[in-house]
């Protein structure tokens, strides 16, 4: 159904989901407390124990949200919500479950790419990001690759308090507004919205010292969730697509081939992403966040401008200035300034 006021509506779903998220994550709380405590270790950033499985609220707030509103808002029955939820919410499971017992990497990646290859198998039938350039198998055999790299970059710069938080929301808003540009379908709008709220409710009690953290449980279904968002976003452009994941996709790959480079084994825990090694050279937690935070809305800024522009130009200036500005913020936190 159409609404008459949608902004009104879409600070519904926004406050609606904040609320939810937060009183779960209170309910949780005392639960997590006793049973899914995350110990200090190589990676972490925090020196006490410290509950995780916030993820949890955060993908059932989600899940609430986008199906409701997807009955009463989304007049678009395409592209359908609710295969990305059933998949993030299997995702949250296969999370809880690390969160709890630890995996081992290959049962986790197995667990991962099956999730990707069903998500893009569930796009629109003749959905492309690029026609006549590749054949369908082959771009969506390169989707679910990097559907899953995606995933674990969100899920490797969840080591900080406000991390995730100063990465999702400015996204999330971001591809709400270019939902309302016209950009991206209204489910992909609608779930945004749900993202954006929940993520808020989580921040309450994420912010610096964390009373609790997401755990696997809540960045891996936040990875697949904007994983699927972007990639709409890129088939209506793809520089703002670009834009609006190039820190979370800079940090992560960047840290990934100098460990690689140095001959590290991958897999093993390590504080040396750049927002980690800016804490290890001196800044504070806050001042790491309020960076990123700040680089963050900078980009999302450049990804709606060339939506805007529709401008070669622009696109050019846009993608250059949001290069420069990304390497010189992970230049500085490696430095700790």
């Amino acid at each position: 159904m159409q609404l008459a006021q949608p902004a009104l509506w879409a600070a519904i779903l926004v406050a609606g989901c904040a609320g939810l998220s937060a009183l779960l994550i209170l309910m949780l709380k005392p639960v997590l407390a006793r049973y899914l405590l995350a110990q200090p270790n190589a990676r972490s950033s925090h020196k006490i124990a410290t509950p995780q499985g916030a993820g949890l609220a955060v993908t059932l707030s989600v899940l609430a949200g986008s199906a409701l509103g997807a009955v009463i808002w989304a007049p678009e029955p395409v592209p359908s919500l609710f295969p990305v939820l059933a998949i993030a919410a299997a995702l949250t499971i296969l999370g809880a479950i690390d969160d709890l017992h630890t995996l081992p990497v290959s049962w986790r990646l197995i667990g991962q790419t099956l999730a990707a290859v069903i998500l893009i198998l569930s796009l629109p039938q003749g959905f492309q990001l690029f026609p006549g350039l590749m054949p369908q198998v082959v771009e969506r055999a390169l989707l679910v690759l990097a559907t899953v790299g995606f995933v674990n970059f969100v899920n490797f710069l969840d080591g900080l308090d406000w991390m995730t938080v100063v990465q999702v929301v400015p996204m999330t808003f971001g591809i709400a507004i270019l939902h309302a540009l016209g950009a991206v379908p209204a489910t992909v709008g609608l779930l945004a919205l749900a993202l954006l709220g929940a993520t808020l409710g989580f921040a309450i009690f994420n912010k610096h010292p964390a009373q609790i953290f997401l755990g696997d449980a809540g960045s891996l279904p936040i990875g697949l969730c904007l994983a699927f968002m972007l990639i709409f976003v890129a088939k209506a452009h793809l520089v703002a697509a670009i834009l609006l994941s190039l820190y979370t996709v800079a940090d992560a790959t960047l840290t990934l081939f100098r460990r690689i480079r140095a001959r590290e084994r991958i897999s093993s825990a390590h504080r040396t992403h750049f927002y980690q090694r800016a804490v290890t050279a001196g800044l504070s937690v806050k001042q790491v966040t309020a960076r990123v935070l700040l680089l963050q809305i900078l980009l999302v800024g450049l990804a709606i401008a060339t939506v805007l522009a529709r401008s070669p130009t622009v696109d050019l200036l846009c993608l250059g200035l949001g290069l420069l500005t990304t390497g010189l913020m992970l230049f500085a936190l490696a430095k700790g300034r």
